[in-house]
């Protein structure tokens, strides 16, 4: 080993790499395969790039070349740069969800990060479930931290008009069922809307995603808004690949960062750029894996006094492009002012408030002011009620203001099945006023809560020009998507929450304002039902492998649906050798 190196601190690596024996002969001997020389293990830090990419995974298609620019900042700055793959998840592809296996992703993580002899990390993601599980594997053994987002993908083109990824797709899905679009030109759309790799250009689930992780101070600026093509992120990448090494030789752990109190930034973040209802469930679960104190709750707190501030699809006008070339999420930070924290520190070596300060503003039309909001009702409503006792959620800036508060007619559907085989018959007995109720779509009882949550309209009514009702669900919604939708509802039917015995024909009432949602059934009665019910029935059942492991162990919504004996940090340490 170098001589130059002999008095700096033991690298995590040099367990491995540093070793005059035969674990170190091994470690070093079948690496140099690879053309790496003899320096190369001279205890510089060496850089794990974990990488998402896939070609089954189009959020992530170019994230081989991305890592290549990551490489070049390691190398630069004196770091050994290793990549390696984990498991991918195809928003688009996978099914039956890909929130399924989110938690299986974070245990590829955590084990390909403790088992690897690396001293810091690079995540690159993008695809919704990616990150959060990226994160969420990283943050149970801690080792220095940053996220590359992949970026959203430029505007859609439609007849010379923007689209924008999954909020056009439902639009032009029920002008189609209503008769209002020809197939023909809903079929154009497909090839138009996305025209480059990246993330959706929606404010949906990857876009918040990214987004947040900016605002939590987990990434360099601008990795939520960056388009994907643009050369800009490849700048950013080498830039990250850089820094990456100067955090390891601090020792800047990721808990050094991701504290409470960007947690909290994060929420009033999301509620400023009309985030994904997904980003709960993500929260929730990255924070339990640091042990952070958080709940559904504080969603619902620190969300109250902070308007919708990016006109965005799916809860305004423009798409992320726009957003990034207007300012991107600096200068939302400027914007909230002292609703924020800025005194702690990001991984660029910047406080929030110095990347706030330095901000710009380009576009008053896509970034609003606290005084001119795009909406006044933004964030995530916190629901509780006799229908969901540990809680449900609803995403009002994408909402219709006239159905907040609202009492109908249950018309219920015991699963997804149902649900498809029913909807548009013409005799089911439904009107624009009834409330929908969809069954068995929660963590364990799809499994892996599905984006069913905002449920078509039945066609009978979408022909009378209806375009939303309220809808109620154990299920989740996509951030790409809108309407009047309840969602998360907890605990789930196949757990046997109350959601289990609503019938058709119960009288429902939502007071979004009052933060409540009951079902107008008597106490005596849904006991009733409950000692009556033979239990959950509907599911398929499965009785081997992941799917089973995830229904036996996965926490509910309002815990962040991770895997009970995931919860915590096992830490970075590894006592025993290989060989």
């Amino acid at each position: 080993m170098s001589s130059d190196n002999k008095d700096k601190k033991p690298t995590r690596s040099s367990h491995s790499y540093g070793k005059l024996d035969k674990d170190g002969f091994i470690h070093r001997s079948w690496m140099k395969s690879e053309g790496l020389p003899d320096d190369a293990f001279d205890g510089r830090p060496v850089i794990g790039i974990c990488n998402t990419w896939s070609e089954l995974t189009p959020c992530n298609a170019h994230l081989r070349e991305i890592a290549e620019y990551v490489k070049r900042g390691v190398w630069e700055a004196g770091g050994l740069p290793l990549e390696f793959p984990v498991m991918s998840l195809g928003e688009t592809q996978m099914r039956p969800t890909a929130m399924l296996f989110r938690n299986l992703v974070s245990m590829d993580v955590e084990e390909s990060i403790r088992g690897n002899p690396i001293d810091g990390v690079v995540l690159l993601g993008g695809c919704d479930k990616t990150t959060p599980a990226q994160l969420m594997g990283a943050a149970s053994v801690d080792l220095p931290t940053m996220v590359i987002s992949s970026g959203p993908m430029l505007n859609g083109k439609h007849c010379g008009s923007d689209i924008g990824s999954g909020t056009d797709v439902w639009k032009f899905s029920e002008d189609v069922r209503a008769g209002k679009m020809p197939l023909k030109d809903f079929l154009k759309a497909e090839t138009g809307m996305s025209r480059t790799p990246g993330t959706c250009m929606t404010m949906g689930s990857a876009s918040t995603f990214a987004c947040l992780v900016e605002a939590m101070g987990l990434s360099l600026p601008f990795n939520g808004t960056i388009p994907a093509v643009d050369a800009s992120r490849r700048s950013m990448a080498h830039l990250t690949g850089r820094r990456m090494v100067d955090l390891v030789r601090e020792d800047r752990k990721l808990s050094s960062y991701l504290t409470r109190e960007c947690l909290e930034n994060a929420i009033r973040v999301l509620a400023a750029i009309g985030g994904s209802t997904n980003a709960v469930l993500h929260l929730l679960a990255i924070a339990g894996r640091l042990g952070l104190d958080l709940s559904i709750d504080d969603f619902d707190e620190f969300t109250r006094d902070v308007p919708l501030l990016v006109n965005l699809q799916p809860s305004g006008k423009y798409l992320m492009e726009d957003f990034h070339y207007a300012g991107g999420v600096p200068f939302v930070l400027k914007t909230l002012g002292s609703l924020i924290k800025t005194d702690f520190e990001t991984v660029s070596g910047k406080t929030i408030g110095e990347i706030a300060q330095e901000a710009e503003g380009y576009n008053a039309d896509v970034l609003h002011t606290l005084d001119k909001p795009v909406k006044k009702n933004a964030g995530i409503w916190v629901l509780r009620g006799n229908l969901c006792p540990n809680g449900a959620l609803i995403k009002p800036s994408a909402a219709s203001d006239e159905l907040l508060t609202h009492e109908a007619r249950a018309v219920v559907f015991q699963n997804i099945e149902d649900m498809k085989a029913r909807l548009d018959d013409p005799d089911l007995e439904v009107d624009e006023n009834s409330i929908l109720v969809l069954k068995g779509c929660g963590p364990k009882g799809y499994p892996g809560m599905p984006e069913v949550g905002n449920m078509p309209l039945p066609q009978k009514l979408l022909e009378k020009g209806v375009r939303d009702m309220v809808r109620i669900s154990d299920a989740r919604m996509s951030g790409t998507a809108f309407g009047t939708v309840i969602l998360h509802v907890s605990p789930e039917a196949e757990a046997g929450g109350p959601l289990a015995f609503v019938e058709t024909g119960d009288m429902i009432r939502l007071d979004g304002p009052a933060r409540s949602l009951d079902v107008l059934v008597s106490e005596e009665e849904m006991a009733r039902r409950k000692a009556k019910w033979p239990g959950p029935e509907t599911a398929p059942k499965y009785t081997r492998g992941y799917y089973k492991l995830y229904i036996d162990h996965v926490l509910q919504a309002d815990e962040g649906a991770d895997l009970d004996f995931l919860v915590g940090s096992s830490g970075s340490e590894v006592l025993r050798e290989s060989h």
